[in-house]
């Protein structure tokens, strides 16, 4: 069976008209996601060690990650150390612990650059790693939507959007934690959809073999055994393990997974399909998820627990109270760890201090208020500064595009109709975005969407694919399609082009600078 009789994509119908040589059809199918991941390697990776300086969090994240990899924990520096450490005086350090504000494993990731560019003061060393990250994600978000879609065009424009798109740029080009939030995430939401397809294959084998026996099959089986979904709770464990907010996609994708069963026990031929995804299999799903999420969060701090200088390691021995209840009778260590997740709780919760660049999480689709990570006045006309800001057209289409969305799956669900896509696509988009809803008093910054990015460059693509049609359609109405994703793509392209100075910290006319901002707020 081809691609395109899977799809139905008119989009893969005119691809195979064209190409009609086996040996371009091969082009055809991998030429597009190589092309893609080419742009994706250049836009990461060329000029990446500029500027030589820490910009932004950097001077946290890169310097915490040095200590962590010597120290096992966070260790402390002497005041003002940035401008020594970019000369490469990083042995500054002391072992006394450093309080943070994020769990570790996203600074160990960051140390792997640095450690394998030869020390720290590499510039390039100390980006390289989410560098490598921000390509995977291009590369994941193909995945994704290959396992949605099933069309190499819309593959190929899905992974081709975050690969222009500023704001995956930038933060592949920083060396904060946020890119790496996003990979394990999207690695979670890629293993949650391979375990829906496993779900239904063993759904449909149990009910023939019961069917064959003659047995009943009106409450189905409760499955333990699910290596896909496993593997996704160990993936946003690894995703809370770098930021909290991977505990909202523990829960949403949960809650995905008990709702959608529900569809699957239905067709598989399931009675009581409702009640026995409810009553029996969300119990069973949630002991595997949650506890095996919360072990690998547990198991990110090894570093913390194997060495005994941490912040708050001896915090017991030290004065502390002694826990009460149910952690009364847990190892001292686990006490202190406990004691301290509840100061890094109290932190994230209450900061509030004003930031110049700070923005609210309402203002976020619309690029109200984009983050300045760098900017040098080189006094002579000319100016240089990374922008964190989306590609404005690719970003108010992909938003506009998700309410589009939400209607057509509260539209497909009083019909009954299929739209489990789009579902899983919202539910991505709502577990990386609305939590931050809440926090609206909370210093945040916009930057904190590339979680959810991906997802809503996939709203996007979803909104392609109605926009294209079927091979049903008529053949004017297909033209009309396609030339329309076409002229949309090229802006895309050409608007993506013109942001680029400011995505990599380029040196250019204070004049040209200007041109960019097209409002007050993005400067």
């Amino acid at each position: 069976m081809t691609v395109v009789e899977l799809t139905g994509s008119r989009l893969d119908d005119w691809w195979q008209d064209l190409m009609v040589r086996p040996i371009a059809r091969r082009i055809a199918i991998w030429g597009g996601p190589v092309i893609v991941l080419v742009v994706a390697t250049l836009t990461r990776l060329v000029g990446l060690g500029q500027p030589h300086e820490l910009v932004f969090d950097e001077t946290y994240y890169v310097k915490d990650a040095w200590t962590i990899w010597h120290l096992g924990y966070e260790g402390s520096w002497p005041s003002d150390p940035n401008p020594g450490f970019q000369q490469g005086r990083v042995d500054t350090f002391t072992s006394a612990p450093e309080f943070i504000a994020h769990p570790p494993l996203g600074k160990w990731i960051i140390a792997l650059g640095e450690v394998a560019s030869g020390g720290a003061a590499s510039s390039w060393g100390w980006r390289i790693s989410t560098a490598v990250v921000g390509i995977l994600l291009v590369a994941l978000v193909m995945v994704l939507a290959h396992l949605l879609f099933r069309s190499t065009l819309l593959t190929t424009i899905a992974g081709g959007l975050m690969a222009i798109d500023g704001n995956a740029i930038v933060m592949s080009r920083v060396a904060l934690l946020d890119d790496i939030v996003a990979f394990w995430g999207l690695v979670g939401v890629i293993l949650v959809l391979l375990d829906r397809g496993w779900t239904l294959r063993r759904l449909t084998e149990w009910v023939a073999h019961r069917g064959e026996a003659g047995q009943p099959t009106d409450w189905g089986p409760i499955l333990w055994w699910r290596p896909w979904l496993l593997l996704a709770a160990v993936s946003f464990g690894l995703m809370a393990g770098t930021k909290w907010s991977g505990f909202y996609f523990l829960a949403g994708f949960g809650v995905f997974v008990v709702l959608s069963e529900i569809v699957l026990r239905k067709r598989a031929g399931i009675g009581f399909y409702s009640s026995s995804s409810f009553l029996q299999q969300s119990w069973a799903t949630f002991l595997l998820v949650v506890p095996l999420g919360l072990a690998t969060y547990l198991a990110t701090w090894t570093g913390w627990f194997a060495t005994s200088g941490g912040y708050d390691r001896t915090w017991i021995q030290n004065g502390g109270s002694p826990a009460t209840g149910l952690l009364s009778g847990v190892p001292v260590a686990v006490q202190n760890w406990w004691h301290y997740q509840g100061e890094i709780w109290n932190y994230n919760i209450h900061e509030s201090t004003p930031h110049a660049y700070q923005a609210n999480p309402f203002t976020w689709l619309f690029l109200v208020r984009p983050t300045s990570m760098y900017y040098h006045d080189n006094g002579n006309g000319t100016a240089a500064e990374i922008l964190e800001l989306a590609n404005p057209l690719i970003w108010w289409a992909a938003t506009a595009a998700a309410f589009f969305l939400v209607v057509r799956v509260v539209w497909g669900a009083v019909r009954r109709r299929s739209v489990w896509r789009e579902a899983l696509v919202l539910a991505g988009l709502g577990a990386g975005y609305l939590p931050w809803l809440l926090y609206v008093d909370r210093t945040i910054f916009q930057f904190y969407s590339i979680a959810f990015e991906p997802y809503l460059l996939l709203c996007l693509v979803a909104t392609i694919r109605v926009l294209v049609g079927t091979r049903d359609d008529p053949a004017p109405q297909r033209v009309r399609g396609l030339a329309l994703v076409g002229v949309f793509l090229g802006l895309c392209a050409v608007l993506s082009v013109f942001f680029w100075p400011l995505w990599i910290g380029q040196t250019i006319p204070l004049d040209y600078l200007r041109l960019h901002y097209w409002f007050p707020t993005w400067i």
